[in-house]
């Protein structure tokens, strides 16, 4: 089963998207957007940067949890991963979205 980037809107109304692997398991969270274009810009912005492991910022929480970013070309945060427990899981995190971003299909939960 292919990964799915899911969009849908926060308590505050702003949209988000999360991309999931095959499992279901959400491997990247987006900001928020103001407009459900925004969101899906936000989209394509993955799908284009993923692919390189240039753009995947490898970060340590405060309580030393391994996380990652993945940031685009102007230095923008574009999603951010969960924590993670280890850093070859966060590894391993990272090299699931450079796999299932690229041909994800979208999935939108927000009414039009």
């Amino acid at each position: 089963m292919a990964g799915k980037f899911v969009i849908s809107t926060r308590k505050n109304g702003e949209f988000q998207f999360n991309l999931k692997a095959g499992n279901g398991q959400v491997i990247l969270t987006s900001e928020g957007y103001s407009s459900l274009k925004g969101c899906e810009n936000g989209i394509d912005s993955v799908r284009r940067h993923a692919t390189d492991a240039a753009h995947f910022d490898k970060k340590t929480a405060k309580d030393g949890s391994p996380y990652f970013a993945l940031v685009a070309k102007n230095g923008e945060t574009i999603g951010i991963s969960e924590m993670y427990r280890s850093t070859s899981s966060r590894d391993n995190g990272i090299r699931s979205v450079m796999v299932n971003a690229p041909g994800a299909q979208v999935q939108n939960l927000v009414a039009k």
